[in-house]
């Protein structure tokens, strides 16, 4: 494949959605936002370190094909940006959501992006 068509079809996903207080918010990247299979998919969620955030879970979910990954955080000392990789990504259209949860059990903030994977024909 060349390269011309490589830096055609890549593309960054950015995407914020707040559950409560500005506080308690999180966003996320995923690069690339259009890729052939199997993707290599990088997912880069950034929160707000808060005293309640107790995990955070980032999941790739299309109709044929379901991956996650859960991170522990330990409140207002996790780190700002967790960074996940989902290997070997087959075809489909993804919706990508990261959540952070809190000590309550119950997401606090999420956001989602959408990625496509394209097969061979």
């Amino acid at each position: 494949m060349s390269r011309m068509l490589r830096a055609g079809i890549c593309g960054l996903i950015v995407a914020a959605t707040t559950i409560g207080s500005a506080k308690e918010s999180v966003s996320i990247q995923v690069s690339p936002a259009v890729a052939f299979a199997p993707a290599e998919l990088v997912i880069r969620a950034s929160i707000e370190p808060d005293p309640g955030n107790r995990a955070l879970e980032i999941v790739a979910d299309s109709v044929e094909f379901f991956r996650s990954s859960e991170i522990q955080l330990e409140g207002n000392r996790a780190p700002k940006t967790n960074m996940v990789q989902f290997h070997g990504v087959p075809p489909g259209e993804y919706e990508v959501t990261a959540a952070v949860i809190g000590a309550d059990g119950h997401r606090r903030a999420e956001a989602h992006a959408r990625v496509n994977v394209i097969g061979a024909k």
